[in-house]
C-alpha cells in the first residue's frame, strides 16, 4: 500500500498541475479549505494531528523541532489522511481528533501509509528524478536535495534510496540499535543479504557503531565516514564494499547513515558466474 499511496499522491499534483519543486503543503491544504496552524505540543512522538469538525477538517502540526522540512512532511502526512481513501473513516473511527507519528515510526497501517504520501506529495518521481541526476551521490546529494525540495534530511534520504539507481541503503539508528532502513531496489539484487531489522544491533565492525557510542556526535549533528564490507550490514557470501557516511540528528536523538557503492561487484555477473558454476558441477547418479 506504501506504493500506491506515493503514486496517489504524484496523480494528485500532476492533476493540480505543479510542475515545480518545492511542493508547498501549507499552499494544498489551504486551496483544499483545511485550516492549518502549529502547535507547540512537546507530547511523545506527536508529529501533528487531523482535526474533524461537522464537514470542516483542520491540521495542527507539531513545532518542537524547529525544523520547516520536519513540519511540512508532518502537514503532508496529514493531508495524506485526508486524501487517501477509507483514512478519514479508520482515522476518525472513535473521535474527531487523530494524533500522528509521521516519519516512519509507526507500524501502523495508516500511518505508513501517510507517511509515503507525504514522500509523493513533497518529492514526486517526475519532478524529483531530473533533480536526482543533477545532484551526484551519497550523503552531499541527500542535502542538495533537501534543499531543492524543502524536506527533512530523513525523508529526503529515504526518497534518495526509493529512486536512486545506485545500490544504496539509508539506515535511521539510535544508540546501538537499528529504528528503520530502506534498502535500494538495486542493492535487493545482490543474491544472499539479509534486510536489516528495527530494533537489530548495528554491527560492531561499522563506523555507524563507533558514531553512536559517543552521544555529542549525534546532539551536535556532527559527520563521520569510511568504507565497510557489504557483509558487514547485509550478511551474505559477496565480496564488495559500501562507503558508510553518518550523520548526527540533532534534537532528533537518532543518526542516519548512508550506505553507497565502494567497489561492488555487478550483480548480474555474480549470477553468471553461480549459473557456470551450476553447469559445471558434476552429476551422480544413485
Amino acid at each position: 500500500m506504501g506504493l500506491f499511496a506515493t503514486r496517489e499522491a504524484e496523480r494528485l499534483l500532476k492533476e493540480w498541475g505543479i510542475q515545480s519543486l518545492p511542493v508547498n503543503p501549507l499552499a494544498i491544504a489551504e486551496q483544499h479549505n483545511i485550516a492549518c496552524q502549529g502547535m507547540p505540543s512537546k507530547s511523545g512522538g506527536v508529529s501533528g494531528m487531523f482535526i474533524k469538525s461537522g464537514d470542516a477538517y483542520g491540521i495542527l502540526y507539531a513545532t518542537h523541532i524547529d525544523n520547516e522540512g520536519f513540519q511540512n512532511f508532518s502537514i503532508g502526512h496529514e493531508l495524506g489522511h485526508y486524501f487517501l481513501p477509507d483514512h478519514p473513516e479508520a482515522v476518525f473511527s472513535g473521535s474527531d481528533i487523530h494524533n500522528s507519528r509521521a516519519g516512519f515510526v509507526s507500524d501502523d497501517e495508516h500511518e505508513s501509509e501517510a507517511d509515503h504520501f507525504a514522500c509523493g506529495l513533497l518529492m514526486p518521481n517526475y519532478l524529483f528524478d531530473p533533480a536526482l541526476e543533477q545532484a551526484g551521490d551519497g550523503l552531499d546529494a541527500i542535502k542538495s536535495l533537501k534543499e531543492c525540495c524543502g524536506t527533512s534530511l530523513t525523508a529526503t534520504a529515504i526518497r534518495y534510496a526509493q529512486r536512486t539507481p545506485e545500490p544504496t541503503a539509508i539506515i535511521v539508528s539510535i544508540g546501538d540499535k537499528v529504528d528503520y532502513c530502506f534498502m535500494s531496489d538495486e542493492l535487493r539484487e545482490y543474491p544472499g543479504l539479509s534486510w536489516v531489522k528495527k530494533g537489530s544491533y548495528i554491527p560492531r565492525n561499522s563506523v555507524t557503531y563507533t558514531f553512536n557510542k559517543d552521544n555529542d556526535n549525534v546532539r551536535f549533528a556532527r559527520q563521520d565516514a569510511g568504507t565497510v564490507d557489504l557483509s558487514t550490514w547485509f550478511g551474505g557470501d559477496t565480496e564488495g564494499k559500501l562507503y558508510e557516511e553518518i550523520v548526527g540528528l540533532g534534537g532528533y536523538g537518532k543518526t542516519l547513515t548512508i550506505l553507497t557503492p565502494s567497489d561492488l561487484p555487478d550483480p548480474e555477473e555474480l549470477e553468471e558466474d553461480a549459473e557456470l558454476e551450476e553447469s559445471w558441477t558434476p552429476r551422480f547418479k544413485r
